[in-house]
């Protein structure tokens, strides 16, 4: 990953784009472009904090990055936000801070645009506005299924369903696994860490997964599926 070289292309250059970018018109792209700070950051760094100023939307040029929240009691992992994502997109909307935490958990570059001028073009491309619109639903209905998921479900049905959300066919392309340790798969369960690893090694004797090194392999996906819905 050429991280120079990124920092040197501008928007209309960029291969890394949002399928949302494709709707702006040139003077658009020419505007954001303008709007718009390109920051590195290592893996492990922390991008934004759960309670900072939100003065920014983020855009993911390349990476992987984990967004989280900080309770009285524990950390929960939401989500993995890949090249070409949003994040802190309901700052938008009359937020003035973050409401969640994110940390880079792969070397990522990320875009800062000014969220005034996202604004802008949210009000006057109506394209655009309803392409970001679409993919934000997306994530609304994520959020909630967390939240079902740790409300409702017994812990091998948390697992389970944290397992089935880390192993989709856009995360296994990223290799996500080789990223996550064993704390960061029991925060997306919202269990302990002895839980986790209790669960796992059941999963494994059950045949439900494989495991090598720090690579979790679903291969029951379907029973995976019928321990998440019972929960």
């Amino acid at each position: 990953m050429d991280f120079n070289n990124l920092n040197r292309v501008s928007c209309k250059e960029c291969k890394k784009g949002s399928k949302c970018f494709q709707y702006l018109y040139p003077d658009e792209i020419d505007f954001i472009n303008q709007k718009k700070t390109q920051v590195y950051y290592k893996q492990g760094e922390t991008i934004f904090k759960q309670g900072a100023f939100a003065p920014y939307v983020l855009y993911l040029v390349e990476g992987l990055a984990k967004i989280f929240i900080q309770t009285a009691n524990k950390q929960i992992n939401l989500s993995i936000v890949k090249s070409g994502e949003f994040m802190g997109f309901s700052s938008i909307f009359g937020g003035t801070v973050f409401k969640y935490s994110i940390s880079a958990l792969s070397d990522s570059f990320i875009c800062m645009i000014d969220k005034e001028a996202m604004q802008d073009l949210l009000r006057k491309n109506a394209d655009f506005s309803m392409r970001i619109t679409s993919r934000n639903c997306q994530s609304e209905n994520h959020y909630l299924d967390v939240i079902q998921n740790v409300s409702f479900k017994q812990m091998r049905g948390k697992l389970a369903s944290a397992l089935l959300y880390l192993s989709q066919d856009d995360f296994l392309k990223e290799d996500v696994f080789s990223y996550l340790n064993r704390q960061d798969i029991a925060d997306f369960a919202s269990i302990s860490l002895e839980s986790a690893v209790k669960f796992i090694k059941e999963f494994e004797a059950d045949g439900f997964l494989a495991i090598k090194g720090k690579k979790i392999v679903v291969k029951n996906r379907e029973k995976l599926k019928e321990i998440s819905v019972k929960g």
